[in-house]
């Protein structure tokens, strides 16, 4: 796949252009190069939530392998027409947010994201894939793109939210329920 780098710098995106993973050149806020950004963008947190969990935390393997199939998507969406993500992915996160649901209580109410630092940082990852899935989709209404890709991160969003349910919870924590203030009315009211 590609050339490798042996000079990080390279001036050509100086015009504001970048290159895709064919060889041609779009500008930097094309919906291609938005869509693998903010799921580069996205790996990165769940980086960041991997580094906050303990390194023999259940969760670390699955998340290493979200990592990789979210490179595998960064990959997907550079080069238009390739495909790596397939539907075993989408399987395997499946059965991640089932195994992890298997052990909460039936969510009754809205909670708020927080609960724990873990918690939280899984909260955020959770919001930069709904992010990337919108940027995935809004490409996807303009090119083609691989199904499997939006599919698999709309299933991620669900994983890390269960996942964050559960990191709440660990050590004895809670999570952090919604308490409506206002009663709500009609705007004409």
């Amino acid at each position: 796949m590609g050339n490798r780098l042996t000079k990080i710098y390279t001036r050509t995106g100086d015009d504001g252009s970048t290159g895709l993973g064919d060889g041609s050149r779009v500008a930097k806020n094309h919906l291609r190069v938005e869509a693998y950004g903010t799921v580069d963008e996205l790996n990165a947190h769940v980086g960041v939530l991997r580094a906050e969990l303990a390194q023999d935390h259940a969760a670390q393997a699955f998340l290493q392998d979200v990592q990789h199939d979210l490179f595998d998507l960064g990959g997907e969406l550079c080069i238009p027409g390739y495909v790596l993500l397939n539907t075993e992915a989408i399987s395997e996160a499946e059965a991640a947010i089932d195994q992890l649901n298997a052990q909460l209580p039936p969510l009754k109410d809205f909670i708020l994201p927080g609960g724990s630092k873990a918690a939280a940082v899984a909260h955020v990852a959770r919001t930069v894939c709904r992010r990337a899935e919108r940027r995935v989709y809004t490409l996807s209404q303009q090119e083609p793109v691989n199904e499997e890709g939006l599919k698999y991160l709309n299933r991620l969003s669900d994983y890390l939210f269960v996942l964050a349910r559960v990191l709440a919870r660990e050590n004895g924590g809670q999570e952090v329920l919604w308490r409506q203030r206002n009663a709500p009315r009609h705007p004409d009211a």
